[in-house]
């Protein structure tokens, strides 16, 4: 290749350059002004938002007057509502009160049963500690002949000892039970504690006393399990 050859060649690679910068920088020129174009296009759309939210906010203050000026109707509604729930509640009034008489008779009811029951109860206990209690007396009648029927020294025996302390225990125990003996020597006779099965004439003793008990009678929570058998003086 010549001298002039390559110096042509030379010169055509120098223009392709320049033109390969020239169009560059023309691309870089255009995304600028691309770029300018939407920030531009952001800002229109920025005011025209702000123009629509007042626009909203004019209307809403004048939908509001329309509102107030119905205020009026809506209290007459609102009364109207009120007297269909006064009636309403008077009938659900009336039900509670029905419903709660129910209940408190329902109440009595029960507490009556429950009053009854327990009487009958305690009545059951008291007819079979009763009939326990009539079962035990001749028991304790025998303790005393036995011991009533001692001499003194026999009394002073270890046998007769342990008998007594026996017949105290049990004694202590009745007593624990409101087992008391009937009163009747020195007491005026009362045929609802004494069972007279002697008279006799005793000028020395008051009219209708009882003189000698043949049989100690018992009470059971003041109800009589057995009457004295006396002898009353006349």
């Amino acid at each position: 290749m010549g001298k002039k050859e390559k110096k042509n060649s030379r010169e055509e690679t120098i223009q392709k350059l320049k033109g390969l910068k020239e169009a560059a920088e023309k691309e870089k020129e255009a995304k600028k002004a691309e770029e300018a174009a939407k920030a531009e296009e952001k800002e229109k759309a920025a005011e025209a938002a702000k123009e629509e939210k007042t626009e909203e906010k004019a209307a809403d203050a004048a939908e509001a007057k329309p509102e107030t000026e119905a205020q009026p109707a809506a209290a007459e509604g609102s009364e109207a509502a009120a007297d269909d729930t006064a009636g309403v509640s008077d009938k659900a009034k009336a039900k509670i009160d029905e419903l709660n008489d129910k209940v408190m008779r329902q109440m009595a009811e029960f507490e009556n049963y429950r009053k009854r029951t327990e009487k009958e109860k305690q009545s059951m206990f008291e007819v079979g500690a009763k009939s326990v209690i009539e079962k035990l007396l001749p028991i304790v009648d025998n303790f005393e002949r036995g011991l009533s029927s001692l001499s003194e020294e026999e009394a002073q025996g270890a046998f007769a000892k342990g008998i007594e302390m026996v017949y105290k225990q049990l004694m202590e125990e009745l007593s624990k039970l409101e087992v008391k003996p009937i009163e009747a020597v020195g007491k005026e006779f009362d045929p609802n504690l004494h069972n007279a099965v002697m008279h006799v004439e005793d000028e020395e003793a008051g009219e209708n006393t009882v003189v000698e008990e043949f049989q100690k009678g018992y009470t059971y929570r003041d109800v009589v399990v057995r009457h004295s058998m006396v002898k009353v003086a006349n």
